[in-house]
């Protein structure tokens, strides 16, 4: 299923993308998309079994806003270089274990929401991402094909990165991840059983039309199962918490200098293979 939320900032209802490309009303069956309602097996196998038999009502989609696919996110656990060209072009050696840092639930936005360049910024940049969403309850995961089990579902997001805040202000890259509107989400939640092989998805990213970034995730030096197992390790991962994975080559740090970052006025698009497509306009914060 394609699950996504709908309505303006803060009050958006949830909705069903259906096979022929209709959106569909689920706020009759559901309160929102959220942990509890991918934990909940009959509660979603209740929205399958309305959308399998055209219970659903249409919604109008005209002048209709996008949302983040998943709201009330407890957590967002992100892996920094995870990708083997991306570390090659930053000039890094590729981690012996999973570099993990954290974004704020208060980053996420829509996939069609502006995103704000920081006050005193130069260096804000793009990285295009497969998000895992987690379905159920995790600690201590014995293997990748557990951690696989405890995915409720994929997204796209947008890892928008202030690389100057991150790596040249002091601390840890917390300053240079968590800025306002620095993680766009969706359009869908793609539930897992849509997804037969992480590890097989494109990633693409473009700046005022131009391609920047186009990867696989057959590149990711860590799978995905493999990344759900090891943080698990060291926190309890619950339903509705979600993994930013990393992103490929291509990001304006590990290109030749002048680095083309980002500036107000540009618009960023980027996709994920069968997860839907974002679309962003800078501006100043």
């Amino acid at each position: 299923m394609k699950l996504l939320r709908v309505g303006t900032a803060g009050a958006e209802r949830p909705a069903l993308l259906d096979a022929q490309g209709t959106l569909r009303d689920l706020s009759g069956i559901v309160d929102d998309i959220d942990g509890a309602l991918l934990a909940d097996d009959g509660a979603l196998g209740r929205v399958r079994a309305a959308a399998d038999a055209g219970e659903l009502p249409a919604l109008e989609t005209a002048g209709l806003r996008i949302g983040p696919p998943l709201g009330r996110i407890g957590k967002i656990v992100c892996i920094g270089l995870n990708y083997h060209d991306h570390a090659r072009e930053t000039g890094a050696e590729p981690p012996t274990e999973p570099v993990i840092f954290f974004k704020a639930p208060d980053t996420v936005v829509g996939p069609y929401d502006t995103v704000l360049v920081p006050r005193g910024s130069g260096k804000t940049d793009w990285e295009v991402e497969l998000a895992v969403v987690v379905g159920r309850t995790a600690r201590y995961l014995e293997s990748a094909e557990e951690g696989l089990a405890h995915v409720a579902g994929y997204a796209v997001a947008h890892d928008v990165s202030e690389r100057e805040f991150q790596i040249e202000r002091g601390g840890t890259w917390d300053k240079g991840k968590n800025c306002e509107t620095f993680n766009p989400l969706g359009p869908w939640l793609v539930t897992a059983d849509e997804v037969p092989d992480p590890q097989a998805l494109a990633l693409r990213l473009w700046v005022n039309g131009e391609l920047k970034q186009d990867g696989t995730t057959a590149e990711q030096i860590f799978p995905v199962g493999e990344v759900v197992r090891y943080v698990s390790q060291f926190m309890t991962l619950y339903p509705g918490d979600v993994i930013n994975t990393g992103t490929p080559a291509g990001v304006a740090m590990g290109r030749p200098d002048p680095k083309p970052y980002l500036r107000p006025g540009d618009v960023v698009e980027l996709e994920v293979e069968g997860l839907g497509r974002q679309r962003q306009e800078l501006k100043h914060a």
